[in-house]
């Protein structure tokens, strides 16, 4: 789940970058057409899983229309409110999942958990403000970061139900299953933007950022969650996900976008500290 909230804040650079020339739904629907293509050779052809419709494919249906949500609504939200504010409604999925891991499987978390969850959450906000209070206080909920919220809503559901959906498929194929579901939830959505989208005049840097998003930030992904929803209460899945803020700043000073300072610094190390205790405290 670190490569994970890695490979994540590597879609919210490239996602703001992209919102001026191509629309969520189309972005979306070739990213998970192409991830879930790269999928299916690991799935299907590397490991010779048998290609067969999985048992109630319903499961995968109902997965990959969260999971729809989520996307779309991200990059709606990047294309009308600042990439900070969109990274402030993030830090919610946590605690959100937590919840819906009580209600769905009836996990519940233990208070370090919880409290562990509040001092990294924090930390991510006052990364995702730089350290500057005025600005955290002054945070206006606007039109896109309401619409994000819903989304994450989703996202945040999404762990504790593969969990309870879960079957006998292997993580790969499953994996697969979703990723297309997701797909096929986008497309239906955006059908209209797609075909209404003038692929030939596309700049260089949107196909970069669809083959980022479709490989890593897509693919594997997906990989990883389910695979750590397998293994960790739905609470402490996305929790990692604060580490997102800190690497987006990471990587902005590595692209020569500036490096944060000491302020900003400390409150990553207040995330770090408050996912070693997470890491460390015991499930249920």
């Amino acid at each position: 789940m670190i490569l994970f909230a890695l490979l994540i804040a590597g879609s919210f650079s490239f996602g703001a970058m992209t919102a001026p020339h191509i629309g969520a739904a189309p972005l979306n629907s070739i990213r998970f057409a192409i991830g879930a293509a790269i999928i299916a050779v690991i799935a299907f052809g590397v490991r010779r899983e048998p290609l067969r419709l999985p048992p109630a494919p319903w499961r995968f249906l109902v997965l990959g229309a969260l999971m729809g949500v989520y996307f779309v609504t991200m990059f709606v939200a990047l294309g009308i409110a600042l990439p900070v504010s969109v990274g402030a409604v993030f830090t919610l999925n946590p605690l959100l999942a937590a919840v819906f891991g009580f209600f769905v499987l009836g996990q519940s978390a233990r208070p370090v958990v919880i409290a562990s969850l509040l001092v990294a959450g924090a930390g991510a906000l006052w990364v995702i403000f730089r350290g500057d209070v005025e600005a955290m206080m002054g945070l206006r909920i606007g039109r896109g970061e309401a619409i994000f919220a819903v989304g994450v809503a989703c996202h945040a559901l999404y762990a504790p139900l593969f969990r309870r959906f879960a079957r006998s498929e292997p993580v790969v194929v499953s994996t697969f299953w979703v990723l297309l579901f997701t797909g096929i939830c986008i497309t239906l959505y955006g059908a209209r933007d797609i075909l209404a989208t003038d692929w030939t005049s596309m700049p260089a840097m949107v196909w970069i950022a669809i083959s980022y998003l479709a490989v890593f930030a897509t693919a594997a992904t997906f990989f990883l969650v389910q695979f750590a929803s397998l293994r960790l209460p739905a609470a402490k899945v996305f929790a990692y996900g604060y580490l997102t803020p800190s690497f987006v700043i990471v990587l902005e000073g590595l692209i020569g976008h500036g490096w944060a300072s000491g302020a900003v610094l400390s409150g990553a190390v207040v995330i770090v500290l408050g996912l070693i205790v997470l890491a460390f405290a015991p499930d249920g």
